[in-house]
């Protein structure tokens, strides 16, 4: 299968803009939550931080990932090739390893204080939609995508099984993310089988062990294996605060404000194996 730098860009946008329509339809048609900001006080903003973040990409590393896999089939490099396994295996092999080694990298994300201070831009949005999806700062994400690249390497995953992955993760963070209210009697059996939003809408608590629970973005099979799967949040998913103690003002969630958020040094933190500063007599579910 060809590759070019122009094809997986067009590929993956045709593919995000699909999806990213789809959520934010069925988001007005059938809300989880009610908001608590207006679409036209987060949208652009968190829009404008995606757009940031393609724009660095395409200009330090297009296309990066495919790369480093046509690289390592050429020289025999990871896993995948050393063990010369069929195509039709190695492709959704390589697809789950990829989400694993994702999934490691969100754990690391919230257990290095450093790296905490870049992702909790994520967490940071007030209300959980379609948008959070695509909220992270543009040094994490040049982060990832190094890690992606050594996963890439160390697996040797096929060109395809990575531009699957990537189109897949895309996705799945969309959707994840989505205020959307799935049938109850779905919910339970869709989370068996992918990352649903009730599941991680969790993650996005303001609670720390909350916080630090249900990684996942796509295969929801990590956080039960390593025991950091929580089912739902302690307060209920109508009542559930969501974001991080230290930004709480409207004034937080100007992009202006998002791009020095990881340098401004604020109180608390929600770390592995940290716990947020409180005021005295207040909860950690508060």
């Amino acid at each position: 299968m060809p590759f070019s730098t122009e094809f997986e860009a067009a590929l993956r946008l045709a593919a995000f803009v699909a999806v990213f329509a789809a959520v934010a339809l069925w988001e007005a048609a059938a809300p989880r939550r009610q908001r608590a900001f207006a679409r036209r006080a987060r949208w652009p903003h968190n829009l404008g931080l995606l757009a940031l973040d393609v724009a660095l990409l395409r200009l330090l590393a297009p296309g990066a990932a495919i790369a480093v896999a046509l690289a390592a089939e050429a020289r025999g490099w990871g896993l995948l090739n050393a063990l010369a396994i069929p195509a039709w295996i190695a492709l959704p092999v390589a697809v789950a390893l990829l989400d694993l080694a994702i999934w490691a990298q969100h754990v690391m994300f919230h257990a290095v204080p450093a790296l905490w201070r870049l992702h909790r831009v994520h967490h940071s949005d007030l209300d959980v939609d379609a948008t959070t999806g695509t909220r992270f700062h543009p040094f994490e994400i040049l982060i990832s995508a190094g890690v992606k690249c050594a996963a890439v390497a160390a697996i040797g995953a096929p060109a395809v099984a990575v531009l699957v992955f990537e189109i897949l993760l895309n996705a799945t963070s969309v959707f994840n993310h989505a205020n959307v209210r799935i049938p109850g009697a779905l919910e339970p059996w869709l989370r068996l089988i992918v990352v649903t939003p009730d599941m991680h809408r969790v993650h996005h608590s303001i609670a720390c062990n909350e916080t630090n629970s249900n990684f996942g973005f796509n295969l929801p099979w990590w956080d039960r294996l390593f025991g950091t799967y929580r089912a739902a949040p302690a307060a209920g998913h109508e009542q559930m605060t969501l974001g991080v103690d230290a930004f709480r003002a409207r004034e937080d969630l100007r992009l202006d404000r998002l791009l020095v958020q990881p340098f401004r040094d604020t109180p608390g933190g929600y770390a592995i194996h940290r716990r947020p500063e409180r005021n005295p007599g207040e909860s950690e579910n508060a």
